[in-house]
């Protein structure tokens, strides 16, 4: 991480008691669908990737306020929860960026294989308090794959916080999907949403999946 030139004390949102807003959008993933199906692998993973990518891609989104300092990471990872068929088992796991692999598939195999080690318990997952989480090159994303939402919104731990919330739902018949993302506006504002959808989308359509 390094520190960035950004005046936090004329800052408009600084002293907010919660600075924290959502939008939510929906993204065409008829592509990455198909593909998923026809190479037997997981979309849910597959989504993750694009998701994560998208937000990498988004200077702004990797800000965060360290020592009442203005940093941006060089990356984030992701942290998502995962849990076994029966719901018995409820873990979280950190995943690496995907551009740290050869290619989009060796990540999908690297992370059925870290899901697969943490509930089977020879992986004891991610593990970080709430309150720590900000400190952390990591972005929160979850899916819930049983509802089309149109919107939703996300628990605050601290009305400070600034790492970004990402949230997934179910393909609907058009093959549109919903991510709702929860940010900062002391360093996001409308236009670097653009930014994540757009790229987002972009990711969803990546001639890797033709």
């Amino acid at each position: 991480m390094r520190e960035i030139e950004f005046n936090l004390k004329e800052n408009p949102f600084i002293n907010f008691l919660s600075a924290r807003y959502a939008m939510s959008a929906r993204i065409n993933v008829e592509k990455l669908w198909n593909w998923c199906h026809d190479n037997d692998k997981s979309f849910y993973v597959m989504s993750l990737g694009c998701l994560l990518n998208a937000t990498n891609s988004v200077p702004q989104l990797k800000r965060r306020i360290i020592d009442e300092k203005a940093i941006e990471y060089d990356y984030l990872d992701g942290v998502t929860p995962i849990m076994d068929e029966d719901n018995d088992i409820y873990r979280e796991m950190r995943v690496k960026t995907p551009q740290e692999f050869s290619d989009i598939i060796e990540w999908h195999d690297y992370v059925r294989e870290l899901i697969s080690d943490i509930l089977n318990q020879k992986n004891d997952g991610f593990v970080c308090e709430m309150e720590d989480r900000d400190k952390t090159n990591i972005v929160n994303l979850s899916c819930i794959p049983w509802v089309d939402f149109d919107m939703i919104t996300n628990c605050v731990v601290d009305g400070s916080a600034i790492q970004p919330l990402i949230t997934w739902g179910k393909v609907n018949k058009n093959y549109e999907m919903s991510v709702s993302i929860t940010v900062s506006h002391i360093f996001v504002n409308g236009r670097e949403l653009g930014y994540f959808y757009e790229n987002a989308q972009k990711e969803f359509n990546s001639e890797l999946f033709d």
